[in-house]
C-alpha cells in the first residue's frame, strides 16, 4: 500500500514529490509516480529542446524545489550567474534550469519512485485509491494526485487537418511527439503562430535557413514579460478571484488574464533583428487556402501565396479538460463536481474529494490563470502539503 501516487511526471508532478517527501509527508518507498515516459520530465525537455529555448519566461524563484532561492544558490556553486540569468527578474537559463531539476530529482531519490505507465483507469476502494494502467497493472494508495497537462491535446486548425489527411509527412504540430527533429526537415519552411513557441521556433529556423523560414501569425505581436500579469502570483489578483463564487465568471476571468499568443521584449528583439537581415520573413494573416503538387505546397494566406515544403504548426493546445476518458468514469463514479466547463470545483488545498488532488490545469477554477505555471505548481505543491 502506497502512501501517495501521483499521475504524472512533469514539472507538476516532480514539484509535489519534491515538497512530500522534502516536507516529510512521505517516505520515497511509499510514493510512486506513473508517467508513460522512461524519466521525469521527458515531455518539458523534449518540447523546450525542440524550439531551442535559451532562456525560461519564468523568473528564478520558480522551480521545483522548497526552497525559492535554490536555484540561485545552485548556480553559485556550478557556473557563472550573469551568463546563467536574463533580465532584472533572473530569468534561468534552460541549462542551467534542467541541471537543478536533475540534482533535485536525484537527491529526493524520485526515479526510485518512478513507474513507466499510462493510467487508464482510477477507482476507489475501501480505504484507499485503486490506479490501473493500460498494461493492467494495479497501485493502492492512500492518497492520489492528478497532475496531468494539455500536452495531449494538440490544437490544429482545420485547413491543418485538411492538409494532415492528404499529406501528412509535410505539416507537423511542433509539440507532436512523432515530431522528432525539426532540423532534418526541408526549406523553405512556414511556422504558424504568434506566440513564444512559434517565436522561438522561428529563430532557430531561420539561423539554420537563413531567409527560408516564415513566420504567419494571425494578429500584430502581443509584448508581455509573462502570460499574465504577476499581480495573479498572490493576494492581489488570487484574494477577489477567490471570493467569486460563480464558476462561469472565474472561467471568463481566467480567459481574459491570459497573455494568450504573447512573446517577452527580448525575444521580440531577436526576431525583429533577423528579419531586419533578411534572414526571417514575418506574415500578418491567416491561412485561407492552400494547393499541392510534388515539390511544394503553396499556402494562401489573404492576397499572397507563399510557396513552402513543410509547415510547423505553434498552434498550443485545446483548452478541454485533460484526461480524456478515466477522467470522466472517474467523475461519473465517483460524482465528483464540475463546473460548466468541465473542470473540477476542488477546496482550497486542491482536493476534488477526500484524499483525491489536483494540479497544473485541473486546478485552474481554484488557482487561476497561474495554475499550468512552473509558479502554479509552487503554490498548488505548497496548498496540499499545508492542509497534511
Amino acid at each position: 500500500m502506497l502512501d501517495w501516487l501521483v499521475i504524472g511526471g512533469g514539472i507538476h508532478g516532480c514539484t509535489i514529490s519534491t515538497y512530500l517527501i522534502k516536507h516529510k509527508k512521505v517516505e520515497p518507498l511509499k510514493l510512486c509516480i506513473v508517467d508513460p515516459h522512461s524519466e521525469p520530465m521527458t515531455r518539458w525537455k523534449q518540447n523546450t529542446a525542440k524550439i531551442s529555448m535559451s532562456y525560461l519566461r519564468s523568473p528564478s524563484v520558480h522551480h521545483i524545489d522548497i526552497d525559492p532561492f535554490s536555484l540561485q544558490q545552485f548556480a553559485r556553486k556550478v557556473s557563472n550567474v550573469h551568463k546563467d540569468f536574463y533580465g532584472i527578474y533572473k530569468r534561468p537559463s534552460l541549462e542551467l534550469f534542467n541541471e537543478h531539476c536533475d540534482k533535485v530529482i536525484f537527491e529526493t531519490g524520485l526515479k526510485k519512485c518512478w513507474h513507466k505507465g499510462l493510467v487508464g483507469k482510477v477507482q476507489r476502494g475501501k480505504d484507499f485509491w485503486e490506479v490501473y494502467t493500460e498494461n493492467g497493472e494495479m497501485f493502492k494508495s492512500k492518497n492520489v494526485v492528478i497532475a496531468i497537462s494539455v500536452n495531449e491535446q494538440l490544437l490544429i486548425p482545420t485547413w491543418a487537418e485538411e492538409l494532415a489527411v492528404n499529406c501528412p509527412k509535410r505539416v507537423h504540430h511542433i509539440f507532436d511527439e512523432n515530431m522528432k527533429d525539426v532540423s532534418k526537415l526541408k526549406a523553405p519552411i512556414a511556422i504558424i503562430g504568434g506566440g513564444i513557441t512559434a517565436a522561438h521556433l522561428a529563430i532557430k529556423l531561420s539561423q539554420q535557413f537563413p531567409g527560408k523560414v516564415s513566420l504567419i501569425k494571425r494578429h500584430s505581436f502581443r509584448v508581455h514579460d509573462f502570460d499574465s500579469d504577476p499581480g495573479w502570483l498572490g493576494l492581489k489578483r488570487q484574494g477577489p478571484f477567490s471570493r467569486v463564487k460563480d464558476y462561469r465568471i472565474r472561467r471568463e476571468q481566467i480567459k481574459r488574464a491570459r497573455f494568450k499568443g504573447s512573446v517577452p521584449r527580448d525575444v521580440l528583439y531577436a526576431m525583429k533583428r533577423l528579419e531586419a537581415k533578411e534572414k526571417l520573413h514575418i506574415i500578418d494573416g491567416e491561412v485561407t487556402s492552400f494547393t499541392l503538387d510534388k515539390e511544394t505546397l503553396n499556402l494562401n494566406v489573404i492576397s499572397n501565396s507563399l510557396q513552402v515544403r513543410h509547415v510547423l504548426l505553434a498552434t498550443g493546445f485545446l483548452p478541454t479538460r485533460p484526461g480524456h476518458r478515466w477522467i470522466e468514469r472517474l467523475i461519473e463514479e465517483e460524482h465528483l463536481t464540475c463546473a460548466h466547463c468541465g473542470y473540477p470545483i476542488v477546496n482550497k488545498a486542491l482536493e476534488w474529494c477526500p484524499h483525491l488532488y489536483v494540479m497544473g490545469p485541473l486546478a485552474e477554477l481554484e488557482m487561476g490563470p497561474i495554475a499550468r505555471n512552473i509558479s502554479g505548481a509552487r503554490q498548488a505543491a505548497e496548498r496540499i502539503v499545508a492542509r497534511l
